[in-house]
């Protein structure tokens, strides 16, 4: 789940040699191939090494960072995997447990892979990222969602990018946007475009913690670039900013407290305890990515289709309750907000109304106190709890963990699976493992 913090930055700490970002990457069902040309030639002793002609070509496609690594992963990369799942901090996300040995180890997932191609698109933002949260009666969505949805885009571009290197060079190759069992994070860190920082997400020198990753997997053999240092040095703040503590050590990630994992992976009610601290944060949460120092050498996105959309910066919380099913799916067409479904989405919104303090906003949640959902049902008793409806008895609440939510199992009844496809297309911060 699907990048955070770094540590202090040093102002003269010069970026490396120019990469392309790192876009998510869908995956390809085969590998790609093509009958080579006899006008192209294919890779020998006597001419370069494909490196810097794929490099040339992901930048004039328009990605942002790109490096090369071996497709390998070191024993430390299984062990944090295996710590994470052993401690039940994945939730929820059990197709995470499903394919570890894939995820670990990218020749288990694909044999003739020898090289991987990592690859970023810069998503960095305008504006504050965190000015919504100082607006109770306004939800909070993390800039990821505001704007087209990311798998699409870099699947395509990612796919230009392997018809190129088949047809210049001939091999096989595989592309992910974060829906396979990739390990994106430390791909992208041996590969030397970033490291992980102690949010458990990729920091860039160049471009922060504002990078979508994707990768190529090929049997082509390119040589590895340098792996990346981890910079962070005594910086915490990514850290001490979380809302709900979900970092128990430097980079460590507890998933199951993270607003990410709660408001888009978690289906059921959201835990009590962490709904005050969730404020108006309605779709993901950024904070211990805005707060890195790092983003000051990052430039706003150059990509039409990555900048927010005016209606997600700021949207009145009352509207979105208001939503039925044809709505929601009408608002967020070509989103990834799409993804979790109207019943889920509005749960999140019912506890920013819970948090806002405006008794304005109470009849908005009495009326959804009858949804047929039970999950909304009982996040509009909560809400109206919070705002100290009159005539709100205790005896009409849900009780936490009560019958009328937990009985039932599930939590987005009648509404479609965020997940249609392969279990992996998660938000950036919780991807590559929940954090490991």
């Amino acid at each position: 789940m699907t990048e955070k913090l770094a540590r202090g930055a040093a102002a003269d700490d010069a970026p490396p040699r120019a990469r392309a970002t790192e876009p998510h990457a869908a995956s390809s069902p085969a590998p790609l191939r093509s009958d080579h040309d006899a006008t192209q030639p294919r890779q020998s002793a006597s001419r370069p090494d494909p490196a810097a002609f794929i490099r040339d070509k992901a930048l004039a496609l328009g990605f942002d960072a790109i490096g090369f690594c071996r497709a390998e992963l070191g024993p430390e990369a299984r062990e944090r995997l295996g710590a994470f799942l052993a401690a039940g901090q994945h939730g929820d996300m059990g197709w995470l447990a499903e394919r570890a040995d894939q995820r670990s180890q990218p020749r288990a997932l694909w044999a003739a892979a020898r090289s991987v191609i990592a690859l970023g698109l810069s998503y960095a933002p305008d504006s504050d990222p965190l000015a919504t949260l100082s607006q109770p009666d306004r939800g909070n969505v993390s800039v990821y969602a505001r704007h087209r949805d990311y798998h699409d885009i870099v699947k395509g571009m990612l796919k230009h990018l392997a018809q190129f290197v088949v047809s210049r060079f001939g091999p096989g190759v595989k592309v992910f946007v974060d829906t396979a069992p990739v390990m994106e994070k430390p791909l992208a860190e041996r590969a030397g475009i970033g490291w992980q920082g102690k949010h458990t997400n990729l920091v860039s020198r160049v471009h922060g913690s504002w990078l979508f990753l994707g990768e190529i997997y090929t049997t082509l053999e390119i040589p590895p670039d340098e792996p990346h240092a981890d910079r962070c040095g005594t910086c915490t703040r990514c850290l001490s900013v979380c809302p709900t503590a979900a970092f128990p050590a430097p980079y460590r990630l507890d998933a199951t407290r993270c607003i990410s994992y709660l408001t888009i992976e978690h289906a059921g009610p959201i835990p009590h305890e962490l709904r005050p601290l969730m404020g108006n944060r309605i779709y993901g949460c950024d904070d211990c990515l805005a707060v890195c120092p790092w983003n000051r050498f990052a430039h706003a996105t150059p990509h039409p289709k990555l900048r927010a959309r005016e209606e997600l910066t700021a949207p009145r919380l009352a509207a979105l309750a208001a939503l039925d099913d044809p709505g929601f799916r009408a608002m967020f067409a070509g989103s990834p907000i799409k993804r979790i479904g109207r019943d889920r989405f509005v749960r999140n919104v019912l506890i920013a109304i819970g948090n806002a303090g405006d008794l304005a906003l109470a009849p908005v949640a009495e009326r959804l106190r009858s949804d047929p959902d039970p999950v909304v049902a009982e996040a509009a008793d909560w809400a109206c709890a919070q705002l100290r409806v009159p005539g709100l008895h205790a005896a009409g609440l849900r009780a936490p963990g009560g019958n009328s939510v937990a009985a039932t199992g599930k939590a987005d009844a009648g509404s479609s699976s965020p997940r249609d496809r392969d279990p992996g297309g998660t938000t950036p911060r919780l991807r590559g493992e929940g954090g490991v």
